[in-house]
């Protein structure tokens, strides 16, 4: 039961892929490269963490922020980016910058077939994956780019979201601009 308050460090990124994830009730969420919970959530809204029970308190008080209450503790938690293709987020708890990576049930099983990096380098283009403005673009057409680099800043729900590269690329052509209203699924940038 040590690793449940650990665990507390980075439950905000649950609240907003919750949405995500209703299919897949199991997530696997990385803060560091020693620090993983296995998460499960019950059709009763109940949450398990390494199999264990995790009971605590939330109140959205808007804008990505919450007021958590876990053993008698009071935390503040701020959403700052969330990046849905990368399953990835910052999030301030307490004012310490905490990053959450996330993998589901498919994640994880493309992981130990070897297979988690096949989808990523078939991809010739990068769509909206939630409708949002657009208010930062970190490229251009010609730039050579690596996985998981910064391309836009999409903002959704007054959240910023970082829409990153899932693949080794280079910038085809951008169809968007700053400022441009856009919707899901919309082709943002294309790679050669």
């Amino acid at each position: 039961m040590a690793k449940v308050p650990k665990l507390f460090q980075i439950w905000p990124i649950f609240k907003p892929l919750s949405v995500f994830y209703c299919p897949y009730p199991m997530l696997q969420v990385r803060t560091g490269p020693n620090q993983i919970w296995d998460i499960e959530y019950q059709a009763n809204s109940s949450i398990s963490v390494d199999n264990e029970p995790f009971n605590w308190d939330i109140v959205a008080l808007g804008s990505g922020r919450y007021h958590i209450l876990y053993e008698g503790r009071s935390y503040s938690a701020e959403l700052i980016t969330i990046d849905y293709a990368a399953k990835t987020l910052q999030l301030k708890l307490n004012n310490r910058l905490v990053e959450v990576q996330a993998k589901d049930r498919f994640d994880l099983l493309l992981d130990k077939l070897g297979m988690s990096n096949a989808t990523a380098s078939k991809v010739n283009e990068l769509k909206a994956p939630m409708p949002g403005l657009i208010v930062d673009i970190r490229v251009e057409p010609g730039q050579t780019v690596q996985k998981g680099d910064p391309l836009l800043v999409l903002e959704a729900m007054k959240m910023e979201n970082i829409l990153k590269a899932p693949s080794d690329v280079t910038i085809g052509a951008i169809k968007i601009n700053l400022r441009d209203n856009v919707q899901k699924g919309q082709v943002l940038v294309q790679f050669t």
